[in-house]
């Protein structure tokens, strides 16, 4: 097949387009400064002139809690904005299959766990990344409509839980929670710091998958995309506190200080913990273990993160 990945530069596409499954496919993979998909007239002039037998979606403008609320604006247009683009744009060259990623911030804030997928839209965003979710949630639906409303296209969305992994961001403004304690406590080692700090109490419960596993998930879904669900959770199925995601990452790095709490800070939700009855029903389960994921993590910022 001929597939058009958008953010190959990015957590989701890069490691995607390294996927060994992917070999055997003709790769698309324009980066941003070659096409900028918030300009329709490009995006349009683009699926059509290579006329892909898929999309796949993954391009974004990500960050974590303290990046959301400082620019939810910006959050909201920029997905949205690139989202629709595609959307519309494939539909109208009638390219029959998108494959969309979407993210777990489009279910309802501290809402029945674990979280199943006719919960979308069920009650109220967590405010704290509100614009994210909400441009999520719409280019979602339009593939929703379009699968519904015209026989032979295929618009499907996978919700991927939280991830981490190579090609993560770091960064102290952009950095999500794995790639950001990983970051701390590095730091705590080499600066024989006595102490990190967590936001919270540290009891709120996340699932985290490693992106090579999802990567994994999308080439599965490529060979059987006419059997997959229209909206899949792809997920663990089980959680961890985030005091228990820094002990983790504290055994893996071998740092021997201590923890404090910061209970003034925002945590977001309580729990995200999503059901993966369709994806278990769908045939594919993750298989790298939550040290294991945060040992190549690890790695991968000791060789590109650090001089």
């Amino acid at each position: 097949m001929k597939i058009f990945v958008t953010g190959s530069g990015g957590l989701v596409g890069r490691n995607l387009i390294e996927n060994e499954k992917m070999a055997g496919h003709e790769i698309l993979h324009p980066r941003s400064v070659e096409l900028d998909l918030t300009d329709y007239n490009r995006v349009r002039e683009y699926i059509g002139d290579n006329k892909p037998d898929m999309i796949i979606h993954c391009a974004g403008k990500v960050g974590g809690i303290a990046a959301n609320m400082k620019d939810m604006y910006g959050f909201f247009t920029q997905n949205a904005v690139m989202g629709i683009n595609l959307v519309r744009a494939a539909r109208e060259i009638e390219i029959k299959n998108f494959l969309n990623l979407s993210s777990s911030c489009t279910y309802p804030r501290d809402y029945k766990n674990p979280l199943r997928e006719e919960y979308v839209l069920q009650a109220e965003l967590e405010p704290t990344n509100e614009g994210y979710a909400m441009a999520k949630l719409a280019v979602m639906r339009m593939c929703e409509y379009i699968t519904r409303e015209h026989a032979g296209y295929n618009y499907k969305t996978l919700i991927p839980c939280n991830l981490y992994g190579k090609y993560d961001k770091f960064g102290e403004t952009n950095a999500h929670m794995i790639p950001a304690i990983i970051r701390k406590i590095h730091n705590a080692k080499e600066n024989n710091l006595p102490t990190v700090e967590i936001w919270g109490d540290g009891m709120a419960r996340r699932e985290f998958m490693y992106v090579g596993d999802l990567a994994n998930a999308i080439t599965y879904a490529i060979d059987k995309f006419d059997k997959m669900p229209t909206l899949m959770n792809v997920g663990l199925g089980h959680d961890y506190t985030v005091n228990e995601y820094y002990n983790a990452v504290r055994e893996v790095i071998g740092w021997n200080g201590e923890f404090t709490h910061d209970t003034t800070k925002p945590v977001g939700m309580k729990q995200k913990l999503l059901d993966i009855s369709r994806q278990t029903e769908f045939g594919w389960k993750p298989k790298t273990s939550l040290r294991e994921g945060i040992l190549q993590t690890y790695q991968f910022y000791i060789k590109e993160h650090t001089k």
